[in-house]
């Protein structure tokens, strides 16, 4: 007798895509990481992902298409010969306009050629690079699972363009995501969200890409900014504000030098996009320093005595692996959501993520 096969329910679903896949976990010399997430109810709004690159995509083929088109791009059209790349076909347009000379068309090749080049040498670097994603939709429930989803979905797909493109990340990366999660004038968005209504769905989101010295480079929209442990002092340590840059959450503030801005509700303007002045740095500069990334259902970043307790924590389990540290921060907030559970203040149990960064 065959058992029938049963559909998950779209709750099952969002939960299991929302959550992280332990084989992704990339493995860098030096580092330890690992990260998970506990939903407020059945499905939740926080998404955690590690980005593995050389797990994800195929470093090595686009190294080689890199480098073929630098060498493709040098070559002129025989004459009649179709065009075979966006260059041939720009130098086809060249030619049809006035004061055309040969010099103009060759000058274009070399530079176009020198871009592959880049783009292949940066490549290089995903071998040695983990990046980590998080988001946090407003509540915790199917919506907000859905939210996420959508922030997960955008990102992806921008990525891939992005590595055709520059063969890493941009600021201008981040950018489209901020725009594609706003609210439009004209039409439903990606979230659709009703003009009519006051209420807006919210989504935080931290991207970070790490290398083995413990060098952390991170773009914060909206998303708690990260703390550092230092092992030495045993203690969270204070972190110049002016380096941790951090943008309004997706969508709510659109650049006033963006072409498209007066097609999308935005609660101000912001005087210019994204640059690289804007990407926030963090070093783990001694063995046993931990970098903790967190949504603010485990540290909303307003309580001292809360970051007090998570740093009693980290203390007690300094000197374990980072999944034992991720797990050991997890179960204290699920403590705590006892105690507001027992005082009432069940309105304030969130969905958590933790993720943990430590150098070996």
């Amino acid at each position: 007798m065959v058992t029938p096969q049963i559909d998950p329910s779209i709750d099952e679903y969002l939960r299991k895509r929302l959550m992280p896949v332990e084989g992704a976990i990339p493995h860098l010399a030096g580092i330890d990481m690992y990260g998970n997430s506990i939903p407020a109810g059945t499905v939740g709004g926080d998404l955690f992902e590690y980005i593995n690159f050389q797990q994800r995509y195929n470093i090595d083929a686009r190294i080689a298409g890199a480098l073929k088109m630098a060498a493709e791009y040098l070559e002129p059209l025989s004459p009649g010969q179709t065009p075979r790349n966006s260059v041939d076909d720009h130098v086809q347009w060249l030619k049809s306009r006035p004061g055309y000379n040969t010099t103009v068309a060759v000058e274009y090749r070399k530079a176009k050629n020198s871009e592959q080049l880049r783009i292949a040498e940066d490549l290089q670097d995903l071998y040695t690079t983990a990046g980590v994603l998080l988001v946090d939709a407003q509540g915790h429930g199917i919506i907000s699972a859905k939210i996420a989803s959508t922030v997960h979905d955008t990102f992806h797909a921008f990525m891939l363009s992005e590595l055709d493109r520059s063969g890493k990340t941009t600021p201008q990366f981040f950018e489209k995501i901020n725009l594609r999660l706003a609210q439009s004038v004209t039409a439903r968005n990606a979230l659709g969200r009703d003009p009519n209504d006051s209420s807006r769905e919210i989504a935080t989101m931290l991207y970070g890409e790490l290398r083995p010295n413990g060098y952390f480079r991170f773009v914060n929209f909206g998303h708690p900014p990260p703390l550092v442990f230092s092992a030495e002092y045993e203690k969270f340590m204070e972190i110049d504000k002016d380096r941790m840059v951090q943008f309004p959450a997706l969508g709510l503030v659109i650049p006033e030098d963006h072409p498209d801005r007066n097609k999308y509700f935005s609660i101000e303007l912001r005087k210019r996009q994204v640059n690289s002045s804007d990407v926030a740095e963090i070093t783990l500069m001694s063995p046993g320093d931990i970098l903790l990334l967190h949504s603010d259902g485990v540290y909303d970043g307003s309580d001292e005595q809360d970051r007090l307790q998570i740093q009693r924590v980290i203390r007690e389990h300094k000197n374990e692996p980072a999944r034992e540290i991720c797990n050991a921060i997890l179960q204290h907030a699920v403590k705590q959501d006892e105690y507001l559970q027992q005082t009432g203040q069940t309105d304030r149990i969130d969905d958590k993520t933790v993720f943990i960064i430590k150098r070996r």
